[in-house]
This record gives C-alpha cells, sequence and structure tokens, in this order.
C-alpha cells in the first residue's frame, strides 16, 4: 500500500499518459488501505456502495483477485512508458500470489482486533 501510494505520487509528474496509472496506482493504495484494515469502514464516512465493494474480498481467494487485477493495470503501464509503476506491478503480484497459495492451502485469513478484526464492532458498540 505504501509502495503504491509513493509510487503514485512519484509518476504523477511525467508529462506523459502514464499520469492515468499513477492516478489508478494511487487509488488502489486506499483500496488496499480498506481492504487491509476494515476498522476504517466504521470510522471513516463512506457510501454503503463502496461498503458493499470492500466486503467482497473477505476470502484469501478474493483478495487474490483483487490483488492480481490492480497488479495486472500496473504491469499494462509499460506499454506506455517504463516508469517505476513497474515496482507496484511487482509487489501486487507478489501479494496475489501468497494470498492464492493460503487460499489454495486452505488456510483462514486471520484478523487482528488492532487492524478491524473479529471483536471490534463490541468493542465499538
Amino acid at each position: 500500500m505504501i509502495l503504491c501510494f509513493a509510487l503514485g505520487i512519484a509518476n504523477m509528474f511525467h508529462l506523459h499518459w502514464i499520469i492515468l496509472f499513477s492516478v489508478v496506482c494511487l487509488i488502489c493504495a486506499f483500496i488496499i488501505l480498506f481492504i487491509e484494515i476494515p476498522l476504517l469502514l466504521r470510522v471513516c464516512p463512506t457510501s454503503p456502495a463502496f461498503d458493499g465493494f470492500i466486503r467482497r474480498f473477505e476470502t484469501n481467494y478474493m483478495r487474490a483477485a483483487i490483488y492480481f487485477a490492480m497488479s495486472a493495470i500496473q504491469w499494462i503501464s509499460i506499454a506506455a512508458k517504463r516508469t517505476s509503476l513497474i515496482a507496484a506491478a511487482v509487489m501486487l503480484l507478489i501479494a496475489s500470489l501468497f494470498y492464492a497459495l493460503a487460499g489454495v492451502r486452505g488456510q483462514g485469513f486471520v484478523g487482528s482486533k488492532t487492524l478491524g478484526g473479529q471483536g471490534v464492532a463490541q468493542m465499538i458498540v
């Protein structure tokens, strides 16, 4: 998430249509933030449609799919121009592979109370 955010900002200053891919990278950073820290859905004022979109990615397979899609978008940016967005593409692909591997091995997703996993609803209410 931090890499997507940093590279999205760093590539904003190109005078090329790579700017579109850097904006997408910034958007991906915020999507990752909400996916990985579900407590933010309770704290930040978001729309029900956005909440529903983020809640789709609770399983390892769905997280692997969204990370793979974000990675594919950044890989496509190579067609426009070779930039540091390749690093974001590689890291998103690695994250996707690890989530897919966890899904294949049957490992359940483990959330922590600190980041908004099980038990946070009782703490907030």
